[in-house]
């Protein structure tokens, strides 16, 4: 059965869809098999894969609104062994439409539960707010990981959003847990930097992956080429710290796996 794993956090430009992208690459590249699934509006996980949204008609909005069945909505990506669930700005339109369906906190879960065997990781890229469509991720999820950028508000919020993933867990899916908090955008030569990686390894300990992941220009430049930083600049800084926290995420799962036994 795949392992689930949502990228979230309600604070924006954090490198959190840009952190799903190549997790996914890097995951696919040691030959599990990944589904990338784009819940943000936006649609940047699929642009960053190289998809033009006007060029295919296919989203996770009719998925979620039970409107059509998710086989017929994935892609198969150029990157071998990854495949996309893309969005589309319809999408935005689900918080509200979601408010009054039944079952709207599990709509993504029984759609993956169709298709779940046929991965070993499925990869929840979540918008930058606790909605409907975050909600619907951490129902479905049974990890959580949190990317942290290195800047002075980086702890403000990630308290609610602890606090919200318990409560979740509490209501909605006790399998639920956060793997791990990952630092981004990591430049070791501003002080402010080693401050806040400081603070968060104070405060949560083992929970921070040991992998961070440096401003590179090349994983800026990545995504408007259409691909992962692993198949833009594979020798890269950025290329070689998600290869490295992709290794960890993998060991982290399985020891999960071994404590859940």
């Amino acid at each position: 059965m795949a392992k689930i794993i949502a990228f979230a956090n309600q604070k924006g430009g954090v490198g959190k869809t840009t952190t799903a992208i190549n997790i996914g690459a890097s995951l696919a590249a040691i030959k599990r098999r990944v589904l990338l699934v784009d819940l943000d509006p936006q649609g940047n996980a699929g642009t960053g894969l190289g998809f033009v949204r006007a060029m295919h008609s296919q989203s996770v909005h009719g998925v979620i609104m039970g409107t059509s069945d998710i086989a017929g909505n994935i892609l198969s990506t150029a990157i071998p062994n990854m495949h996309i669930l893309p969005s589309n700005p319809q999408l935005s339109s689900a918080e509200v439409e979601l408010l009054d369906m039944e079952n709207r906190e599990y709509r993504l879960r029984d759609a993956i539960a169709q298709i779940a065997g046929h991965y070993d990781y499925i990869l929840l890229d979540c918008p930058p707010a606790l909605g409907f469509l975050t909600l619907n991720a951490l129902t479905t999820a049974d990890s959580l990981i949190i990317p942290l950028q290195c800047e002075f508000f980086a702890l403000e919020g990630i308290q609610s959003l602890m606090s919200a993933t318990a409560e979740i867990k509490r209501k909605w899916n006790p399998e639920l847990d956060v793997l791990g908090i990952v630092l981004t955008m990591y430049d070791r030569r501003y002080g402010l930097t080693r401050a806040v990686e400081s603070d968060v390894r104070g405060t949560f300990g083992g929970k921070v992956f040991q992998t961070v992941i440096p401003r590179n220009v090349r994983v800026s430049e990545a995504p408007s080429h259409g691909k992962p930083a692993l198949f833009y600049d594979f020798n890269s800084s950025g290329a070689q710290a998600y290869l490295r926290l992709a290794t960890e995420i993998v060991n982290a799962c399985n020891d999960k796996g071994e404590t859940n036994v």
